[in-house]
């Protein structure tokens, strides 16, 4: 058996761990995207409050959680880097579209070959939106009573932020940079961890496809929903 160290050193191991990562948080990015369509729902934020209620209800597990997940980003964050820095120092030009690789045909875009800067991108999101509601409904959220518990008010938090146009543009760019990332992640992940074969590729490519339009569809929507109403 190969050591860890050892095969992490390997650019095949490197992108097995940033893809299993990533997959991870497409996965989480679902869930979080069904959970935040409770703001839809027009009760005055009572299904909001409760969804936001249920996370406070797991006490020192949500920490666990919480960690859990800030684990992952950092790994995911920290392997994409170092990817692309040693992808970028071993070859003089990027990829282009066209290009034969062993699972199938390329499916490089001018974002997609630029995979760090989006990354990048949604690293600085992650912090301020940590503030914006993680940090701030601690510090600034109200209570309120939902039949008969008292519960943070963080769907008020969330519509007075989205009363802000600047905060509604940052949010929805957000949202159309996170869509741009996962279509081409999606299909490279599957690539890297060896589940693509050449004639999988077009099917897997439309699933990612189908998978960031419908995510990033729905974080625009949201901020823009709470804006308009």
């Amino acid at each position: 058996m190969i050591p860890l160290s050892r095969a992490l050193e390997s650019s095949i191991g490197r992108k097995f761990v940033m893809s299993i990562s990533g997959i991870a948080l497409v996965l989480f990015v679902i869930v979080h995207l069904l959970g935040n369509l409770t703001l839809l729902v027009p009760d005055g934020g009572v299904a909001f409050n409760k969804y936001a209620a249920a996370f406070e209800d797991l006490g020192p597990f949500l920490y666990v959680i919480e960690m859990g997940l800030l684990a992952v980003i950092l790994i995911h964050i920290f392997w994409g880097v170092t990817v692309t820095l040693k992808n970028r120092a071993a070859r003089k030009k990027a990829y282009k579209e066209g290009i034969k690789t062993k699972g199938g045909p390329s499916n490089m875009t001018l974002l997609s070959a630029n995979m760090i800067f989006s990354g990048i991108f949604l690293g600085i999101f992650i912090v301020v939106h940590l503030w914006h509601f993680r940090v701030r409904k601690v510090t600034e959220a109200g209570k309120i009573y939902v039949e008969g518990q008292e519960m943070t008010n963080l769907y008020g938090l969330v519509v007075e932020a989205f009363q802000h146009p600047g905060w509604v543009a940052f949010y929805m760019a957000a949202g159309l940079v996170l869509g741009f990332h996962l279509r081409h992640g999606f299909w490279s992940a599957f690539q890297s961890v060896g589940a693509m074969k050449p004639e999988w590729s077009g099917a897997i490519n439309a699933i990612g496809m189908f998978i960031a339009v419908l995510l990033a569809i729905g974080f625009l929507g949201i901020p823009l929903y709470l804006f308009l109403m």
